[in-house]
């Protein structure tokens, strides 16, 4: 079912990797491989996965899981950015790249919270029946 709680915030997290697409485009981190724009990518096609594998919640937890892998790997990356930019570390004066990550970890911990409360759920109703 697409109207759980879970969707809402995995769909926060693909947005945010959108974001992250469509203002990390002076993100430059490597010459020859757009790392970012790679990542942003795995991220939004694994977020799809995740909302549309709705029946399986094992398969969501992982793919979450695996979400989440990705944006920490990002936030590093980001950081490492930031630290060798020259003049300083002032946020609105660089960019607000590195947020969108974490606000994406954040969502997808809550919507893996909320799974696995389904799951436990699911686990009662058959020990019952």
């Amino acid at each position: 079912m697409l109207q759980r709680i879970q969707t809402i915030w995995t769909l926060l997290a693909v947005l945010a990797a959108v974001f992250l697409f469509i203002t990390g485009q002076d993100v430059v981190i490597s010459d020859s491989i757009p790392l970012l724009n790679i990542g942003c990518i795995v991220l939004v096609v694994i977020g799809a996965l995740s909302i549309f594998s709705f029946k399986n919640r094992k398969r969501q937890i992982l793919l979450n899981t695996i979400s989440i892998i990705i944006n920490a790997l990002l936030i590093g990356v980001l950081a490492y950015w930031l630290l060798n930019l020259s003049g300083g570390v002032q946020i609105p004066e660089k960019g607000i790249e590195p947020i969108f990550p974490l606000i994406a970890v954040i969502c997808l911990f809550i919507a893996n919270i909320y799974i696995r409360k389904d799951e436990r759920l699911v686990k009662s109703v058959d020990r019952l029946r």
